[in-house]
């Protein structure tokens, strides 16, 4: 798999367990986040739906970052907006 390379800061959300969860400054719609798996691996979410945009992390990893996301997803399209308005 291709990793995802953006040439603006991700800042990192939230760190579980088995990964991260960051959200890209001046990044395209609609508005999601990246979970970043502790093996490099990444996939993209969006917010709203919590639906797999791009990539693939291990099944353990994706369900405890989408179960945070569940819980979260008032304060992750918060800080998404955040970071892309100009």
């Amino acid at each position: 798999m291709q990793l995802l390379h953006y040439s603006y800061p991700m800042p990192t959300i939230q760190r579980l367990s088995r990964s991260k969860i960051c959200i890209y400054a001046a990044d395209h719609l609609p508005p999601h986040f990246h979970i970043v798996a502790n093996d490099g691996r990444e996939m993209l979410v969006e917010i709203a739906t919590l639906a797999t945009l791009a990539g693939t992390i291990g099944k353990s990893a994706k369900t405890e970052a989408l179960a945070w996301a569940e819980a979260n997803q008032d304060t992750l399209y918060e800080k998404w907006m955040e970071l892309n308005n100009e």
